[in-house]
């Protein structure tokens, strides 16, 4: 328990960065948190080459809001919707900071804690493959390496995280930095949530 409680409290102190302009849609993210054998995962998915953008990117589960909606419900409904996580599986731990994404959406994450057992069933549209990243992997400088591209007329900083055969990069490796960061998580640790 020791994890999730560090992120509970972590988070309820934290004031979440809120972007107010810059964006034309919202959408919200779940940061799902898990152990499995020992370790704590996060659970992340590989897009298909079938949905409108980000074709074949890793990301969190999630999507764009719907009318009437808040975030937090959307995250839960797009990540029961994408991997069949049902939502008493969830424990919600808090809001992270906002971002504004290359396809000038807000995304909100909010990072929770995924009871065992789950199971998981994706969306074949939309999710090509589940991903089961230890925390390791975000934590080893030598699985991390940085460049820069363009965007809003400024040079940006771009996370790339490699796991197997896979670079987990752009908004989604951003999230996870700043995420790792802000717990003060530095070094692998084998650490129970």
């Amino acid at each position: 328990m020791q994890m999730k409680e560090h992120i509970r409290l972590t988070l309820s102190n934290l004031e979440p960065r809120t972007l107010t302009k810059g964006f034309r849609r919202q959408a919200a993210v779940l940061i799902p948190v898990y152990e499995r054998e020992g370790e704590c995962h996060l659970l992340l998915t590989r897009r298909t080459d079938q949905v409108e953008t980000h074709k074949g990117q890793i990301s969190f589960p999630g999507g764009m809001q719907e009318e009437g909606e808040d975030l937090l419900r959307t995250a839960l409904r797009e990540t029961y919707e994408e991997v069949g996580i049902a939502e008493d599986r969830v424990e919600v731990l808090g809001r992270f900071h906002d971002y504004v994404s290359i396809t000038e959406y807000r995304v909100t994450p909010f990072a929770a804690f995924l009871r065992a057992p789950f199971t998981v069933r994706p969306q074949e549209r939309e999710v090509a493959e589940i991903l089961h990243v230890p925390f390791g992997t975000f934590l080893d400088p030598e699985r991390l390496r940085t460049g820069s591209t363009a965007w809003g007329g400024r040079q940006v900083k771009v996370y790339y995280y490699s796991y197997g055969a896979h670079q987990i990069w752009g908004l989604t490796a951003r999230i996870i930095k700043e995420f790792f960061d802000t717990l003060k998580l530095r070094s692998p640790q084998p650490g129970t949530p």
